[in-house]
């Protein structure tokens, strides 16, 4: 019987909170049944393994991440959108660096990951509707967006900005680059 209390999702948790505080590194089944206070066979009664454990953690952190999109961009169009999601990608990344770590980098080809990846892809899709960009011309823009807020908030959670100009003002110069990048809109 399981123990009392004890679900998949307390079990995600766990794991979150042993990645938080330990690195991606430490996710084991032992590391998460002790923060549990179960033996690790107990586990067994709500994921299959470790894969299966690190899988629902990339699907709880991409959710966040759309999750933290969606309320960035809601309400806003065009540029405001764009500029309040990218915002919000940088300080995900900067709050959470090693539950980042922890997502999948390519959740679209990952039939269990897949929706979740969608559900990112759809709030930015629909933050970028306003230049009517054709099917390329949108992929080339999420791929930037991606490595602008990734590359920079990965380097600053890491601590590799050194330098002492304003990482803000930095900030906001690569997203403004990447506006300018995009055709004039109606």
């Amino acid at each position: 019987m399981p123990r009392a209390g004890l679900s998949t999702q307390a079990v995600v948790q766990a794991a979150v909170e042993v990645i938080d505080e330990h690195g991606v590194a430490a996710l084991t089944l032992a590391a998460v049944a002790a923060r549990c206070g179960v033996a690790a066979p107990s586990l067994y009664k709500h994921v299959g393994g470790l894969a299966e454990l690190k899988t629902q953690v990339g699907i709880r952190v991409l959710n966040e991440l759309a999750d933290r999109f969606a309320a960035a961009a809601m309400g806003r169009s065009g540029a405001d959108a764009i500029t309040a999601l990218m915002h919000a990608y940088r300080a995900y990344v900067v709050a959470h660096p090693a539950r980042y770590a922890a997502m999948p980098v390519d959740p679209l080809h990952h039939p269990e990951l897949a929706a979740a990846g969608i559900r990112q892809l759809e709030v930015i899709q629909a933050a970028l509707r306003p230049w009517r960009l054709d099917p390329a011309g949108q992929v080339h823009t999420i791929r930037k967006l991606r490595v602008i807020a990734h590359g920079f908030a990965s380097l600053e959670s890491a601590g590799g900005f050194g330098l002492p100009e304003d990482l803000d003002e930095t900030y906001r110069q690569l997203i403004a680059t990447l506006l300018d990048s995009l055709p004039a809109h109606p």
